[in-house]
């Protein structure tokens, strides 16, 4: 059990920043990530779709001998993860969590910015947040309409890409924002465009690094960490597999081996 895979999945690409984190933090770690590409973006779909897909990755996963499984999709975390921790009850789930708590304590000015995917800001799990833990700052939102769209087409430095992050944030910079939540786990890869956007006044927080801890502390609870060194990285799509062979050492500067699954009757084949 100590050597069998974490299990990560998202909609797309977007995971791969907390895989990279994960990587990062516990390179024991066999990891298995399932990129949903067939039915990226999750944003704009309805609760119950986001869910039913979470539930038949969840269930691949398993199958596949995963011993944890990391929700790397704030979509889907908002959407799906109190039904998955239901219906598995038997299995360790990490999910996201706009980091609005950290950005509240660290502001200066009192005005965070969050940028998220709608079902993500509509989720009962970001207002539970905001209501606990920024209480006296300003929080602005954006969705970054279309941003999910450019970073899997592998065009994170494209000039639309650069008019999404500058329409969401020139704003917010007028109003005194000082620090921006990242709260969809594609926008990560846009931060060196966020950061020339914002200038190095504004700190951008990425929460895929308290994730990754968040996964070795629930494995130690487990005693489940891995103690041997052979970790190793599989990457599955529901997509074009050619694109993701080619976007994956993009963003994560590895090569990592790349498997397609179909849906077929609801069901990954």
């Amino acid at each position: 059990m100590q050597n069998s895979p974490i299990g990560i999945f998202d909609s797309g690409v977007g995971g791969l920043s907390v895989l990279r984190a994960i990587r990062t933090q516990l390179p024991n770690e066999s990891l298995l990530y399932f990129a949903d590409q067939a039915h990226v973006p999750y944003g704009p779909r309805s609760l119950e779709e986001v869910r039913s897909f979470s539930e038949t990755i969840t269930e691949y996963l398993l199958a596949q001998g995963a011993k944890l499984i990391v929700v790397a999709c704030n979509t889907a975390s908002a959407a799906a993860l109190h039904d998955l921790r239901k219906s598995f009850p038997n299995t360790p789930f990490v999910g996201m969590e706009p980091a609005v708590k950290p950005a509240a304590e660290q502001t200066h000015s009192g005005v965070v910015g969050v940028l998220a995917t709608p079902a993500t800001f509509q989720g009962a799990l970001y207002a539970s947040v905001v209501e606990r833990f920024a209480s006296g700052v300003t929080v602005l939102q954006n969705t970054c309409s279309g941003l999910v769209k450019e970073i899997e087409r592998g065009a994170v430095d494209g000039e639309k890409a650069k008019q999404i992050l500058e329409s969401a944030l020139r704003p917010m910079l007028g109003r005194g924002l000082d620090t921006v939540v990242l709260g969809c786990t594609h926008y990560p890869f846009a931060i060196p465009q966020i950061e020339a956007i914002c200038g190095d006044s504004v700190r951008v927080i990425d929460p895929a690094p308290a994730v990754a801890r968040q996964v070795e502390r629930r494995l130690d609870a487990l005693s489940l960490l891995n103690p041997e060194p052979n970790g190793n990285v599989q990457l599955v799509t529901s997509g074009n597999i050619t694109q993701m062979k080619k976007l994956a050492p993009q963003l994560c500067a590895h090569e990592y081996p790349v498997r397609g699954v179909r849906w077929e009757n609801g069901k990954v084949k």
